[in-house]
């Protein structure tokens, strides 16, 4: 291509994707409350709907347990290609905005009321897909073997201990931001669907753990527990006794919290303000920028 055509398909280089993530984390930071709340709803639903497809694929599934959790991760995979795609506010996303915060163009008030009313507006999105999914009926689907993948998911979460949690969420949203991250660079819609295809395949593969994909998972194995009826439980042959440490209590303290701290150390601080620091810092030291200026 001719140089100066004023049309480039390359893929942006890392210190322009920088620029980009501070610009986009201003535009993020100063939306309106009611805009960013609905487009956070929007993005719970959209997580939502990639783990009812990761839920529905691997249900009865009799392959290896790592193909299993790969074919898992290809179909999450729909969740932040409709959030990056379709447009919505994702609070694992929206951790790189710490980048236009530590370059001083986003004050903190700025960064945690994005954070507060994205994390909300992603929750009621979840849960709201979540009750629809128990009225739709779809986990009596194989003869209600998709809700007992459902539970068996929701109670595999809940009783990962403390820390545990906490560092399955700190390796999640470092791939999930550097997904986000490498959507940066693209030009296309292909560009960004095949940023995100391996990082967050890699996630749901290797068990890590998503605040907002839990806000899902966990409601939904909660719901199925309390409002299935007699009929279901001797399909499965279990007993809403069988779970037991699956409560509301745990889902909060046992793993929410504690993935939610991990999610952001390991999306802000691990990639957000290490690529700040490659590549917007103020030269403090007094040696150039990485780019001369």
């Amino acid at each position: 291509m001719q140089e100066g055509a004023g049309f480039n398909i390359d893929a942006l280089v890392p210190r322009d994707m920088a620029r980009k993530a501070e610009t986009s984390g201003v535009a993020k930071a100063t939306l309106g409350p009611l805009r960013m709340f609905a487009l956070a709803v929007l993005a719970g639903a959209f997580i939502a709907l990639g783990a009812i497809f990761a839920t529905t694929v691997t249900t009865g599934s009799t392959l290896p347990f790592g193909l299993t959790r790969l074919l898992s991760g290809l179909a999450f995979c729909l969740g932040l290609i409709l959030v990056v795609g379709a447009g919505a506010e994702l609070f694992t996303g929206n951790n790189l905005i710490v980048m236009a915060w530590a370059d001083g163009k986003v004050t903190t008030w700025q960064l945690l009321r994005n954070w507060s009313i994205v994390y909300v507006g992603n929750f009621v999105g979840s849960v709201a897909t979540a009750v629809m999914m128990l009225w739709s009926k779809q986990y009596t689907f194989a003869n209600g073997v998709l809700g007992q993948n459902a539970l068996n998911i929701a109670n595999a979460k809940v009783n990962l201990a403390f820390g545990q949690a906490l560092v399955l969420g700190i390796l999640c949203n470092a791939l999930v931001c550097l997904a986000v991250w490498l959507c940066l660079g693209g030009r296309s819609a292909t560009d960004k669907i095949l940023s995100i295809i391996f990082p967050i395949t890699a996630f749901v593969a290797a068990g890590f753990e998503h605040s907002v994909a839990n806000m899902y998972f966990i409601p939904m194995g909660l719901l199925v527990k309390s409002s299935a009826p007699a009929e279901f439980w001797s399909q499965i042959g279990s007993s809403a006794d069988a779970f037991a440490n699956l409560t509301w209590g745990n889902f909060f303290l046992r793993n929410l919290v504690p993935v939610t701290l991990g999610n952001i150390i390991g999306g802000a601080l691990m990639v957000g303000l290490v690529y700040w620091f490659i590549y917007l810092r103020p030269t403090w030291t007094g040696a150039p920028s990485i780019d001369g200026k």
